[in-house]
């Protein structure tokens, strides 16, 4: 029987601070925590990373590889189905690496990095959407003008980023535990999807609302999108 590898110390701060910025929110969790949480000496932690910025550096870099691979699928979509599996997916990964967007203002007013680097992720989610939207419209299920258009994208861009926040707000006991956070993916992405509602001709209406009918939350999330 092969024996699996160790996972590398600094693999496992990595994801011991993921799942701890998720759970408590990036502010409350000091370094010491973490190398308490990780049972390592605060030297082992800080020899592999220097300060918690770059920890968070770190992290925000992994979720921007990720995030271009799943953008990099919206301009092939032509149809509903297609449309919610991509901002499903979406949603999956912004909850995967919430504590991005819950801790947001935080993050913008003492890492000058992620400042740039969370507003040039905005626009990339907005040229996505809009490639969506062209490649609906190209396949004759929207009815829009090019200006609509990028409207129409920014609107689902805010709608998604801050959603996770408004599920937060609205049950701030319960938002963080597995099931609400699956609960929340399948909201937020028939939220999301809603608005092209009133651009669709009638049939197609009719199988928007057919396909958010049959989305159960019960169906397969990915897992690294849930708490640990």
């Amino acid at each position: 029987m092969t024996r699996k590898a160790p996972r590398r110390t600094a693999q496992r701060i990595q994801e011991t601070a993921l799942t701890l910025f998720n759970r408590f929110g990036e502010p409350n969790v000091s370094t010491t925590l973490l190398a308490t949480e990780l049972r390592i000496s605060p030297g082992n932690l800080y020899y592999h990373f220097p300060a918690k910025e770059a920890l968070i550096n770190r992290l925000h870099e992994d979720f921007e590889a990720a995030l271009d691979t799943v953008l990099g699928q919206a301009a092939g979509v032509r149809d509903l189905p297609g449309a919610w599996r991509f901002v499903r997916e979406l949603f999956e990964l912004m909850a995967r690496y919430r504590f991005l967007y819950r801790d947001m203002n935080d993050l913008l007013s003492n890492n000058h990095h992620l400042e740039t680097r969370l507003r040039e992720a905005l626009a990339r989610k907005e040229a996505a959407m809009a490639a969506m939207l062209s490649g609906l419209g190209a396949a004759g299920l929207l009815r829009l003008e090019a200006s609509e258009r990028d409207i129409l994208a920014r609107s689902m861009v805010v709608l998604a980023t801050y959603w996770l926040n408004y599920e937060f707000v609205c049950n701030p006991r319960q938002a963080l535990e597995p099931e609400a956070v699956r609960e929340a993916i399948v909201r937020g992405t028939r939220h999301t999807l809603q608005v092209l509602a009133p651009y669709l001709g009638p049939a197609h209406h009719g199988a928007l609302q057919q396909l958010q009918q049959r989305a159960q939350v019960a169906e397969p999330v990915v897992e690294d999108a849930l708490p640990t």
